[in-house]
């Protein structure tokens, strides 16, 4: 719960385009993509349980995109932007589109097409995007955020995320022998991954959201939610237009992804879509396939999909590099009896620099036991605070 990150969408998970989308209008996608006849992989880096994909095509990468199949769009930084936006571009005058975030809150962004997007030898031609400042995504992440590759860019392509390799491979089409595993439809006029999921006797349809660092975020409308833990107060989550609190807590029955069980899973709760997280896709190899509406599971049946207990200390934070800034303190956490406050700065933990904290090396501080040394600053005053690190939601 002490999350870097936010802990039940990444900034700009599940993003929908109004507007210029309407119910039943597929969203945006390239003008042309070309993959050619052999499978183009592309190694990535698992941060927060969500993939990171690393490509260079000029002299001005690497460049590091955000995987995100919960997205309707694609996002650019305005470097990114301004590089490769078409000469066909209007003007001085230049578009802009209504966001709403998958927590409910909206904000205007500028319009462009791309000339390109290219990730190993795939290339995607005249892309819609929106442009957005992901300072904050490469703050959290540790690395240098470029975009967020929305689900529509790879209408055209056969994609599958691999996490178990932390790859991502794409296809022309699909084999001759068809593809590997578990078959689930995501039948919908729209084209967006929402498959059938059941909880209980009930039924629901959840959005396959490779942005969300969550296990499950779940909309409890319709549902008589049983709970073996809370819900309770969880972190606060970060989202295109703020921050805002969370509830999470131990789910009571087992969540059924086609033939695939979750026991009891740890969810958020939310007033918008329900979702599958990073936290459970990333037991999964997923391949989609939207020419027919299809998604396929494989998954090894030696890896648990047992959700762990949330551990942490009950801290939220916003990253920089010199300090972190307190975004949330949980109710009933050891940072609320230890007197922590939503704005205040940390400086250094365990005696070193905050910049010196990538996220693997402080989830593994997260998950073990024992107590964290957090150093507060406020003006020249520094002051310590030793909390313990404790299962928050067991």
């Amino acid at each position: 719960m002490t999350s870097r990150l936010p802990f039940a969408l990444a900034a700009l998970a599940g993003l929908f385009a109004s507007g210029c989308l309407g119910v039943h209008r597929p969203a945006p996608k390239p003008g042309l993509t070309f993959i050619g006849s052999r499978p183009v992989t592309l190694l990535c880096r698992l941060l927060d349980n969500v993939l990171i994909v690393e490509t260079k095509w000029d002299k001005y990468g690497p460049y590091h995109f955000v995987m995100d199949t919960g997205s309707s769009v694609t996002l650019v930084s305005p470097d990114l932007a301004r590089r490769y936006a078409s000469d066909a571009q209007p003007g001085p005058y230049v578009p802009q589109v209504r966001v709403r975030s998958s927590e409910g809150g909206s904000a205007l962004l500028n319009a462009v097409t791309l000339r390109k997007i290219q990730l190993g030898s795939a290339r995607f031609e005249y892309v819609p995007v929106l442009v957005y400042d992901c300072a904050d995504l490469t703050a959290q992440f540790g690395v240098k955020i470029d975009g967020i590759l929305g689900f529509p860019l790879f209408r055209n392509a056969v994609l599958t995320l691999d996490y178990p390799h932390e790859r991502i491979v794409l296809l022309s089409r699909i084999p001759e022998d068809g593809l590997p595993g578990e078959a689930i439809l995501f039948d919908n006029a729209d084209k967006t991954p929402l498959i059938p999921v059941r909880l209980g006797d009930r039924e629901f349809a959840a959005l396959i959201d490779s942005g969300s660092t969550a296990a499950i975020a779940i909309n409890p409308a319709g549902l008589a939610l049983r709970f073996s833990f809370g819900p309770v107060g969880g972190p606060t989550v970060s989202t295109l237009t703020g921050d805002r609190s969370s509830r999470v807590g131990r789910l009571a029955d087992v969540v059924r992804m086609g033939s695939f069980d979750i026991p009891r899973p740890v969810a958020v709760l939310t007033d918008e879509l329900s979702s599958l997280g990073g936290g459970v896709l990333r037991h999964f190899t997923i391949t989609f396939d939207q020419e027919d509406n299809e998604v396929f599971f494989q998954h090894n049946a030696d890896d648990s999909l047992a959700i762990p207990a949330l551990r942490g200390t009950g801290l939220s934070f916003r990253n920089n590099p010199a300090y972190w800034k307190v975004t949330g303190v949980a109710p009933g956490s050891p940072a609320e009896a230890g007197g922590v406050r939503p704005g205040d700065l940390v400086s250094r933990i365990n005696g070193e620099p905050v910049g010196s904290w990538d996220p693997a090396r402080y989830d593994k501080l997260i998950a073990g036991p024992g107590r964290i040394d957090f150093t507060f600053i406020d003006g020249k005053q520094e002051s310590e605070r030793l909390l313990a690190v404790v299962e928050l939601v067991p």
